[in-house]
Order: C-alpha cells, then structure tokens, then sequence
C-alpha cells in the first residue's frame, strides 16, 4: 500500500510524464493574420458600397429609377441629356455571352485534357504555359483585337459585310481567349480533387477514358467548374480595356454582335478621366452605373453560391 500523503511516481510513458504544451505563438500569430485578411476584404466592400450609395442616391434624386433601368437612350453628357442605361446592359451582356461561348469550352476540354488524358510531365509543362495567358495585360489583348482580329473578320467575312472598325464580336472572342485560364485551371483543379476511387469503379465497369471523363469526373466536379465558370464571367463583366478599346464607346442598344458597343464598365472608365465637374448629374451617373453593375455581379455571385452549394458533392 502507499504511504498516505505520498504521491505514487508514474511509470515512465504514462500520462503524469506528460507535460503542458508551450503556448503556440505562431499558430496564434498566423491565426491574426488570417482574420486580418478575411476583414481587410469585408471591410473594402463594405468601402465600396458606402462610397457608391450617396452619390447614387443623389442622382436618383433628379432622374427617374424606372427612366434608367427600361430608358433606351443613353447620352448622360449631351444636351438634351438621356438617362437610358438599356443600350449599356445590352452591350455588356452581348460580349460577355460571346467571351462564354469561346472560354467555356476551350477552357472546359483543357481541363479534362491536363485532368485525365496528360501525363504529369505533360501536365506540368502545359498547365503554367497555359496561365501565362492571364499574365498578359488587358490592354495587350485590346490592342490585338483591334489590329488583328478585327482586319482578318473583315477579310473572311462571307459576302463582304463583314463587322465594323469597332464591334462586340472580337471584343468577346478575344475576351474569351483571356479568361480560358480562369476556367481551365479552376476546373482542371476541381477534377484532379475527385477521389480515383469512383474513376476505378467506372474502368472496373468497362467504361472508356472518355465516358469516366464525362459521366463520372465531370458530374463529381460540378460544383467546381461551375465556380470556375461564375468566376470567368464575373472577370469578363468587369472588364475594361478589351472592350473600350475594341468595342467603342457608341452605346448601342443592338444584338448585332458585328457592330460597335460600349459597356458599362467601358462608360465608367470613359467618364471618370477627371474632365467632369465633382457633384454635377454627369459626375454622378459614374455612382449609379457603378452601383447597377455591382448589384449585377452580386446577385450572379448569390446565384452561383446556391448552385454550388446544390452540385457538392462530399467525398470520405
């Protein structure tokens, strides 16, 4: 028997040799920092919108929010001055659709290419090359539509009638080509995360390279490729240079992708050089298409958070 008062001595290995942790202070510190960043980016758009609301709410002070949203006239800086914002929703819309017709699908068999087909080494070579792409500056690729796309569509185009010195169509196909990255990469991503376990049940089935792609990758990475896909949208609609560049600054209300249009993002960038006085209607119209384009990419990012959310898949 033990001694009353005497604390029997543990055997070596059990819990009273084990001693108290040292605090973390490096977990702690990266802990912050992480907190820190997630707040740094609330807190800026927070800033956005605290800085686009008064200057918004003034300009629907003296112009009509329904005039705006369904007016088909857009000239805010003319006498007599025009509030219909239609002709740059139109413009924004048509070349975005026509950047998602040439990403998506270029975007979406690279990555099943790099996903399932390469090898790593092949892999490993192609996928930085490929995100070079997204390296390169918007104002290149503006450039490069206007002299060279552009030209050669007014070369081949069947019966001479081909697309105007500024046009929608090689906006969005060189727009398409610079969000490939965006896609290819996110998506290839999301494949590579679905478990080879379900690839080996579907080889063990007698499918093909092809049908385990489709009908068993794919489907198990939707959630990520349609994140991927909401992504490059969001970049195409907040673009800027490609399109004032290439696609004018005419506001258009047309679905002709061969003639010339201007963007909502193209307008802001036009009007806000400085040449317009601070408080006058004009100055203000910068706040509200500001703001109509932000509760636009708000509620495609709300739409996309709820696809996402429906297509995961959740794998032990």
């Amino acid at each position: 028997m033990t001694p009353a008062g005497v604390r029997r001595r543990a055997a070596p290995g059990s819990s009273g040799f084990l001693r108290r942790s040292q605090p973390r202070y490096v977990e702690k510190v990266v802990k912050v920092l992480l907190v820190a960043a997630s707040l740094v980016s609330v807190l800026t758009t927070v800033g956005i919108v605290i800085a686009l609301i008064p200057p918004s709410v003034e300009f629907f002070g003296k112009v009509s929010f329904g005039d705006f949203i369904t007016g088909t006239d857009w000239s805010p800086l003319f006498k007599p001055a025009s509030f219909g914002v239609l002709p740059l929703v139109t413009g924004t819309l048509v070349i975005t659709l026509i950047a998602l017709v040439v990403a998506v699908p270029l975007g979406l068999g690279a990555a099943v290419y790099l996903s399932e087909y390469a090898r790593p080494r092949v892999r490993s070579f192609f996928k930085p090359i490929l995100e070079v792409l997204a390296g390169i500056p918007t104002v290149v690729y503006g450039f490069f539509a206007l002299q060279a796309v552009t030209p050669l569509l007014q070369d081949i185009w069947p019966g001479g009638d081909g697309p105007e010195v500024f046009n929608a169509l090689s906006a969005g196909f060189v727009m398409g080509i610079m969000i490939i990255p965006t896609i290819a990469s996110l998506s290839e991503d999301a494949m590579n995360a679905v478990p080879n376990e379900l690839r080996d049940g579907g080889y063990a089935l007698g499918s093909s390279r092809m049908q385990v792609s489709t009908r068993v990758v794919f489907p198990a990475a939707l959630s990520g490729i349609v994140a991927a896909i909401v992504l490059g949208v969001s970049r195409a609609i907040g673009e800027t240079l490609i399109v004032a560049i290439a696609a004018g600054g005419r506001p258009n209300l047309s679905f002709n992708p061969l003639e010339g249009m201007q963007t909502m993002t193209a307008f802001i960038a036009a009007a806000g050089i400085g040449d317009l006085p601070t408080g006058s209607i004009g100055y203000q119209t910068i706040f509200a298409v500001g703001t109509l384009l932000f509760v636009m990419t708000l509620v495609m990012n709300l739409v996309s958070i709820r696809l996402v959310r429906k297509y995961r898949q959740v794998y032990e």
